[in-house]
């Protein structure tokens, strides 16, 4: 085996893929806003931008998968970080909305294919008892990507003004596009196996994960910006400090990832993952507690931690129903799990505002926690159907 055919560096570029993907979409936090309103958008205006990301990633998500599943990994991976290159740079030059708006729906499209079909290379490679520890390293990957890429953004649009962080970010995604031309995919360790798109959907293991992963993901998004609220309206913290809050949060989940996917491997992902469901919700309710700011980033760092604990298991879950089911089309089950994460992301923010303008911080986590707790015990009685492929 060559290094170009090494399952090492296939992983590897999977992992800086992804780490590019999010350094794109974060660096965009601070700069896309001041960008946007330089070139006449409104509030509206640039909440609706920041949104049409999520259109596309939910949209493309399922066909990015299929079609990887018929023609390989290798090209759609090469096309969706061309892709990415190709948006990020059009931010930068960027004269109008229409492009804006271009760029981020652009953006979204290349969001899913790499996810997508990048997990699905991992799940192509390695065998179900493999496949966890390789979820870790990737999300430990991410969780980089999210402490440096707005401090990123931050610091080269101080240095270079709007267009230095968009170059910079092009030319890693630009790199990234050309690791993948340059990789001759090793061998699977299973045979891909093209099926229609109804028969990955009435897998109910893929489902329960696609479900439990709404739940995580609209958990997760929603808690961000009504805690940020909460410290600024009802405690009286400032934004660095909140800041610095979920840059401790997102240090402690980059390094507990790696272990928690070999816990994985060990004890099972979906029984890890329901294990990191429930204490998600309950370290919510600890939150709503909690009286001053010490305490309250002690508990979000364990609720983050907790968060890592289902995320990472899910995507070895995933792999899993998809090989126990005797189907081994791992990007049409991938491009639901992206997609579920995107519906995810959408209403989990919406939801949240609602609850904490009508009900406050407390009433948020009272009605939520609950539900979170009584979605997981309804997907953990899923029943298995184990080396059974449905009827197509």
């Amino acid at each position: 085996m060559t290094i170009r055919s090494s399952r090492a560096v296939a992983v590897a570029l999977v992992v800086f893929a992804t780490f590019t993907d999010i350094v794109a979409y974060a660096v965009a936090i601070p700069v896309l806003p001041d960008l946007s309103r330089r070139l006449g958008a409104s509030p509206t205006m640039i909440g609706l931008l920041f949104g049409s990301f999520g259109i596309t990633l939910v949209g493309v998500s399922i066909p990015a998968g299929a079609v990887s599943d018929r023609t390989g990994r290798k090209a759609p991976l090469v096309g969706g970080l061309a892709a990415l290159a190709a948006a990020t740079l059009l931010f930068a030059f960027a004269t109008n909305l229409p492009w804006l708006f271009a760029a981020r729906l652009v953006q979204g499209a290349a969001d899913a294919v790499t996810w997508v079909v990048g997990f699905a290379l991992i799940a192509d490679l390695y065998r179900p008892d493999e496949r966890g520890r390789m979820a870790g390293l990737v999300m430990s990957g991410t969780s980089f990507a999210v402490i440096v890429g707005p401090t990123i953004g931050g610091w080269l649009y101080e240095l270079g003004g709007v267009r230095t962080p968009f170059i910079a970010v092009t030319v890693l995604a630009t790199i990234a596009t050309l690791g993948f031309a340059w990789l001759r995919p090793p061998a699977m360790s299973a045979p891909r196996e093209v099926v229609p798109i109804r028969v990955v959907l009435r897998t109910p293991d893929v489902l329960s994960c696609a479900a439990a992963v709404v739940v995580m993901a609209s958990t997760i998004s929603m808690l961000e910006p009504v805690l940020a609220l909460h410290l600024g309206i009802d405690l009286g913290v400032a934004p660095a400090r909140i800041g610095t809050m979920f840059g401790i949060a997102a240090i402690a989940t980059m390094t507990l990832n790696p272990i928690y996917g070999r816990w994985a491997d060990k004890w099972g992902a979906r029984k890890l993952m329901t294990v990191g469901l429930v204490l998600l919700a309950c370290m919510m309710l600890l939150l709503s507690a909690a009286g001053n700011f010490p305490t309250i980033v002690a508990l979000f760092v364990l609720q983050a931690s907790a968060g890592a604990m289902a995320i990472t298991p899910s995507l070895a879950y995933m792999g899993d129903a998809i090989s126990e089911a005797g189907i081994g089309s791992f990007g049409v089950a991938y491009g639901l799990f992206n997609m579920a994460w995107g519906v995810g992301m959408l209403g989990g923010p919406a939801l949240g505002g609602f609850l904490f303008e009508r009900f406050g911080f407390t009433g948020l986590t009272l009605s939520w926690a609950p539900c979170v707790v009584c979605a997981t015990v309804l997907l953990a009685s899923v029943g298995r159907r184990r080396g059974v492929a449905p009827a197509v």
